[in-house]
């Protein structure tokens, strides 16, 4: 008994106390907004009922900077991993570039070394397709190639990296980190990184661009910026640039390395690509697409001593558009968001496969760089190569 009026006593204070205290604080301020508005939620309008404090203030300074509220993922999804498989089984020669490589007739005769019936030239690239493989007890490979003969070789993995499909315009740029790369609290160098790892190939989207320290750096998150020297970046041009007369074409931007599909104004699709690499630059211009092949070789060289000898057997995905600079898988690196091609536009094999099913040949093709760095007179282009 004593507990309960102990514990009802207390009750009476408290109310007695806080409605005075209340009272004392309110004293004249009758009809005061910051006593009978309540905070505003997130993302609620600024209409004069509640009062834009806390939470609902930082979302009306970041929707300010562009950043949307909830957080907006890209209207996209990536294509079905199937596409990027590859349709070949494809081997690299593992002999010394300066070793011509043997093909031999049967597995037993490429095993002894005798006999070989044809050589592929020396080179410091040279990959071969092949049905069937075998390993002697030595821990050697052997391949029966495609074309016919057995020759030793490593069966290599090729790359998976898949762009991205879209189902409407993004409402900002957006693109992908290309090596692994800590984010800044600044665009600066001299500024603290995040803490905040992105790894090679992740997806951002873009804010705010700035240029500063001779490069551009990206906003992609409150307090978080990259470099155009980790990242690249797509920018929207839905419009047909000039040059393109029809409601469909391909954009490739030289600068950013990115690839893009425009159809009615809508951008269907966009990826990473490596370009020429100086002085074998892939020319600017508008072009068609003149031939489109499914399956087939590509090799040659540029040097007088054919030191850069290259032979690629059944390269995936051809679209041909500028004398012999294509549009194609390339199945010998992972380079994407950098220049080393020849002149052509490599893609992944599962980009590539979008790429071919989707256009058609006559389509357009825009090549530019936006930065200005790519010479743009045709007196210094030979035909082009992989």
């Amino acid at each position: 008994m004593k507990k309960i009026l102990l514990v009802s006593t207390l009750a009476i204070l408290i109310s007695i106390s806080t409605g005075g205290v209340y009272a004392q604080n309110t004293a004249g301020l009758t009809g005061n907004a910051y006593f009978e508005l309540p905070l505003c939620l997130p993302g609620m309008p600024d209409d004069g009922t509640c009062l834009m404090l806390g939470p609902a203030q930082v979302v009306v300074v970041l929707k300010a900077s562009g950043f949307s509220y909830p957080p907006r993922g890209l209207p996209a999804a990536t294509p079905p991993s199937e596409m990027g498989i590859m349709p070949v089984f494809i081997a690299q020669i593992n002999l010394p570039e300066d070793q011509p490589a043997p093909i031999y007739e049967s597995y037993f005769n490429a095993v002894a070394g005798t006999n070989p019936v044809s050589y592929i030239a020396t080179g410091r690239m040279r990959y071969i397709s092949y049905n069937e493989r075998r390993d002697d007890n030595k821990g050697n490979v052997y391949v029966q190639l495609t074309s016919g003969g057995w020759t030793r070789a490593s069966p290599a993995a090729y790359p998976k990296f898949q762009g991205l499909e879209f189902y409407e315009n993004p409402k900002n740029d957006f693109g992908w980190v290309i090596e692994e790369s800590e984010s800044y609290i600044a665009p600066s160098f001299n500024a603290k990184t995040t803490g905040i790892t992105y790894t090679k190939y992740s997806q951002i989207q873009v804010y705010d661009t700035v240029e500063a320290e001779g490069y551009l750096w990206y906003q992609i998150a409150p307090g978080e910026w990259v470099s155009s020297h980790k990242a690249r970046v797509v920018n929207l041009r839905p419009d047909p640039p000039e040059g393109v007369a029809a409601n469909r074409w391909i954009e490739l931007d030289l600068f950013q390395k990115t690839i893009m599909a425009y159809e009615d104004g809508q951008l269907l699709f966009a990826t990473l690509t490596t370009t020429g690499i100086e002085p074998f630059y892939t020319k600017p211009g508008v072009f068609t697409i003149y031939e489109k092949k499914a399956l087939a070789d590509m090799y040659g060289s540029f040097e007088a001593d054919r030191s850069d000898y290259y032979y690629f057997q059944d390269v995936p995905w051809q679209m041909y558009y500028d004398e012999a600079r294509a549009i194609h898988t390339a199945y010998w690196h992972t380079f994407f968001g950098h220049e080393g091609s020849h002149g052509c536009v490599n893609l992944s094999p599962g980009d590539a496969l979008w790429m071919f099913l989707w256009a058609d040949e006559g389509d357009y093709v825009w090549v530019h760089d936006p930065s200005g760095r790519t010479p743009t007179d045709p007196s210094l282009y030979g035909p082009g190569a992989p």
